[in-house]
């Protein structure tokens, strides 16, 4: 089941225009489908597929165990020798070896991190091998894929050795929520929009969870058997994950993540929420999260100065990560023991308000693809971010908050996105007083929007106050 991509692919198949070897470093979460990606392009462009994936490293694991199990998957891909290589070099000689001249090969190096596991000198060892035995191959792509993104950050896109030698960073995003409607295959027509949105609250656009619909279910019992039964992937896959991509001081990191479980916050007031001090341990903590693809922090530019907001404030990016620590943490031993009693999603106590969340993320995450239906040109769209002013005494300014505030040359777009089952005309009034707020300077236009789902009261559209009003089922490809 592979859905979406199409630009990625693209990016990839460029790269056989070339008349030189390629090398592309592949990131993004784990369940994300950066694997199935780079298959896939081996597939589209009938090139050869050798892939070496690291084992999971253990508290006895040692480099030697990772050359094994590198050369006994060699070994079965290409037939060479099964023997341990004695080093890293040695090991990549003999991949260098098994590539031939008279067809294109492309080569995934997967969970990089784990492969190069108890050896510091790893990176520096790969380019020596790249340069001297494996970049002469000209009709070679060679990709270095890993979810622990701070580690090929660190050792292969900011490591200066590697500047100039790279040809792709390829970053595989959560998919566009009418490409996550595919899942429910045929059944997706009779399936109401609000059943597919349910179920995007909780997986968010991830296809490794996705893959486990079953379209013939409805929301709650889906969501039922993929997080609350013992084992269930979705009961059991955030411990894993966050182990595993989260490398420095996971403890700490997962502790700030659950200060944004009800909403976003600055460093300040997520340090408030810890009843510790301001401090770069918390900045940090976030910059890894936020590399991991669990947290955004949506910089924006100040409508009023023009200049990137100077206090970011992060938000929990990943659908999953919010609903595990909100619904499924707090009542997982229950769950284990096979004891949990699930009557839908609605009994959970402050689950609009998480819902609403939910919300907001699959529409920021995806503003890219609400553009063309607000009448907005892409490229000139220099700022879509969630806005708040704080109200000021000093200047006499009143506070406001705005779900997502884009910015052209000459006009602001304020974008108010409401899950609700009824969305009265009171969202006019709401939406009248933050453009009162917002206060925008004379000579720049104000534009208004709704992204909404639920049952919209007649009278908000005919009243005409809002230029555009999306039904989310238009993003899922729906309406």
């Amino acid at each position: 089941m592979f859905f979406g991509r199409e630009d990625l692919i693209l990016q990839l198949e460029g790269l056989w225009r070339k008349r030189v070897s390629s090398l592309v470093t592949c990131r993004g979460r784990r369940r994300i489908g950066k694997s199935t990606l780079i298959r896939q392009f081996a597939k589209a462009t009938r090139s050869r597929f050798i892939k070496i994936e690291g084992a999971r490293p253990g508290p006895t694991t040692t480099s030697e165990d990772e050359l094994r199990v590198f050369a006994e998957q060699l070994a079965a891909q290409t037939g060479s020798e099964d023997s341990t290589p004695h080093n890293w070099l040695a090991a990549f000689i003999r991949l260098a070896g098994r590539i031939r001249d008279d067809e294109r090969t492309v080569v995934l190096l997967d969970e990089i991190s784990w492969l190069g596991f108890g050896e510091p000198l790893f990176a520096d060892i790969f380019r020596i091998a790249w340069e001297n035995y494996l970049k002469p191959h000209d009709r070679l792509v060679v990709v270095l894929c890993g979810s622990v993104s701070s580690w090929v950050r660190e050792n292969f896109i900011d490591n200066r050795a590697y500047v100039g030698r790279r040809s792709l960073d390829v970053v595989a995003d959560e998919l566009p929520p009418h490409e996550c409607a595919k899942f429910w295959g045929e059944a997706a027509s009779r399936t109401s929009a609000r059943d597919i949105l349910d179920v995007l609250s909780v997986t968010g656009g991830v296809p490794r969870y996705l893959e486990e619909i079953d379209p013939g279910l409805s929301a709650d019992e889906n969501i039922r058997k993929l997080a609350f039964l013992p084992r269930s992937v979705l009961r059991v896959d955030f411990d894993e994950m966050f182990s595993d991509v989260v490398t420095h001081q996971p403890k700490f990191a997962a502790t700030a993540a659950r200060t944004l479980v009800d909403g976003p916050k600055s460093v300040t007031e997520i340090a408030e929420a810890l009843g510790t001090e301001k401090s770069g341990r918390i900045s940090s903590a976030m910059d890894e999260l936020e590399e991991a693809g669990f947290v955004a922090s949506d910089p924006g530019r100040n409508p009023e100065t023009g200049a990137e907001v100077r206090s970011r404030r992060f938000r929990l990016k990943d659908n999953y990560a919010r609903f595990y620590l909100k619904c499924v943490e707090p009542a997982k031993e229950t769950i284990d023991a096979g004891s949990f009693a699930f009557g839908g999603m609605d009994r959970f106590a402050g689950w609009p308000t998480v819902l609403g969340l939910q919300f907001e993320n699959l529409v920021i995450n995806n503003y890219r693809l609400l553009l063309p239906l607000l009448g907005l040109d892409r490229s000139h769209v220099f700022s879509a971010a969630p806005y708040r002013r704080i109200a000021s005494e000093k200047s006499r300014k009143k506070g406001v908050q705005i779900d997502l505030l884009l910015q052209t040359r000459m006009s602001f777009c304020l974008v108010e996105i409401k899950r609700q089952r009824e969305i009265g005309r009171e969202i006019l009034d709401e939406m009248k007083e933050k453009v009162r707020r917002f206060a925008a300077p004379r000579e720049m236009s104000v534009r208004t929007a709704l992204v909404y789902d639920g049952r919209l009261a007649p009278s908000v559209e005919a009243d005409g106050y809002f230029d555009s009003i999306v039904p989310f089922s238009r993003l899922l490809g729906l309406d």
